[in-house]
């Protein structure tokens, strides 16, 4: 018997959460099953290679375009799509476990289009920091960048949610503290490279971009610029 009272066992994830993870999940689909020659044909085994080559988020271009004042379009739109070509399977499964539940969360309470514009601008924050802190010489992928976004938007909620309790905001910065220092243990272990200076502009940008995309935030930060 239906009733509008009914709430089902398990929320349904926002439309763009969903569609968010078929992009990338799909993206690499296609990336493994052309290196196996399952699709594509001969020229397939070499799609990610070319992915990685057209659409990661090069520091070299980076400082051209800087240097020479031009910004071609088919360069600018890195920022936007090295996020969506991951070096390998297990990278983008996880990635896509965490724009699950973090997406969820945060596009349940900022909405569908902020949480989507959290995910992108993150990953083109995480990109400039990269590029400006480090100067380094290879290539950025993989959506781990706009990811930190998303939790830099959660760490925002239950930093505001703290405030209004009355109780210590520090608290809300636990889970990047624990990421952070699991990123720093692998790499002591089993080395690595700097991307995690990019993880971290992305949860930044994600952390500041709450104060604006949040429902009402807008409004709240033009009436704190009015009362200054």
């Amino acid at each position: 018997m239906s009733s509008e009272h009914y709430t089902p066992a398990v929320n349904p994830l926002p439309p763009v959460v969903v569609a968010l993870v078929l992009f990338i999940i799909g993206i690499e689909l296609a990336f493994t099953l052309g290196t196996r020659g399952l699709v594509g044909g001969p020229e397939a085994v070499g799609w990610r290679l070319h992915a990685i080559k057209s659409y990661s988020f090069s520091p070299e271009i980076f400082d051209w375009m800087v240097q020479n004042g031009r910004w071609p379009f088919e360069q600018v739109i890195r920022f936007v799509t090295y996020p969506f070509v991951s070096g390998s399977f297990t990278q983008s499964v996880f990635v896509c476990v965490f724009v699950l539940a973090m997406g969820k969360m945060v596009g349940e309470v900022f909405g569908g289009f902020p949480m989507l514009l959290i995910f992108v601008l993150s990953g083109a924050g995480g990109a400039l920091v990269y590029a400006l802190v480090l100067d380094p010489r290879y290539p950025l992928i993989g959506g781990f960048p706009p990811v930190y976004g998303l939790i830099g938007a959660f760490t925002w909620l239950l930093w505001r949610k703290l405030s209004l309790v009355g109780e210590n905001q520090a608290r809300a910065f636990q889970l990047i503290a624990v990421l952070m220092g699991i990123q720093l243990l692998f790499g002591l272990i089993f080395g690595g490279t700097s991307d995690w200076v990019a993880d971290l502009g992305g949860f930044a940008t994600g952390f500041l971009l709450s104060f604006f995309l949040a429902p009402g935030g807008w409004a709240r930060m033009v009436g704190r610029i009015r009362r200054e």
